[in-house]
């Protein structure tokens, strides 16, 4: 598999820099953006193949913008009380996957989603 470049966006700094640590370990390349207007010219930037998107912040909205923008983008939306009223319409808008906002959630969810992507 190729070297996966990441875009991370979380509100909550403590959990930005875990997060951005955890995946470091597991992918190439992550850059951690401090807003949510920052993911699309950091994605654009740094052609980045997956982006884990704070949905507490950024909510739905953005995940149909980056995914119409970007439509090979493997988004993963991160949120602490996610239903399944967001998963759903998080996922019809182009979402691969929405998790809670924890290392081992996120990194599994990013490598099953990219694999999958990958292999088709």
């Amino acid at each position: 598999m190729e070297p996966l470049c990441v875009v991370l966006y979380q509100n909550d700094a403590g959990t930005a820099q875990t997060l951005a640590v955890g995946l470091s370990q597991h992918f190439e390349s992550v850059y951690l953006v401090r807003t949510y207007e920052e993911v699309r010219p950091a994605v654009a930037r740094h052609r980045a193949e997956a982006v884990v998107l704070d949905l507490e912040t950024s909510g739905p909205d953005e995940v149909e913008r980056l995914h119409q923008e970007f439509p090979g983008l493997c988004i993963v939306g991160t949120h602490r009380l996610a239903d399944d009223k967001l998963w759903a319409e998080a996922m019809s808008l182009g979402a691969s996957d929405i998790c809670e906002p924890r290392n081992d959630e996120v990194v599994y969810s990013l490598l099953h989603r990219h694999t999958r992507h990958a292999a088709a």
